[in-house]
């Protein structure tokens, strides 16, 4: 399982090419409405979860579909545990217990 994770990882961490933010259509001026996908709409709805922001909670939430989003937010979750696991020279399992003020086992 663990080679699995590795390879998402490394997938998942890639740096990817940034484009401009609005772009125009090639017949007219008026701007494509800009899409966001599911791992902009985690980042904002788990942020804005810890802000305790219900307005920012539920426009990221509208931006993907509610299994995008738990994916989105799993995603997330792993990644954060992860690099608390080896920052803190930890196992992933003994950093998501301690945050979840569970006993270390």
């Amino acid at each position: 399982m663990s080679g699995l994770l590795a390879r998402l990882w490394k997938f998942f961490s890639r740096p990817r090419p940034v484009g401009p933010q609005e772009k125009h259509r090639p017949t007219d001026r008026r701007p494509v409405k800009r899409t966001h996908n599911l791992f902009e709409a985690a980042a904002a709805y788990v942020s804005a979860c810890a802000e305790d922001d219900q307005d920012g909670i539920d426009e990221a939430a509208a931006w993907v579909s509610p299994e995008a989003l738990s994916f989105g937010v799993n995603e997330l979750a792993c990644r954060a545990v992860i690099a608390l696991a080896r920052e803190r020279d930890e196992s992933p399992t003994a950093v998501a217990r301690t945050l979840l003020g569970l006993p270390v086992a």
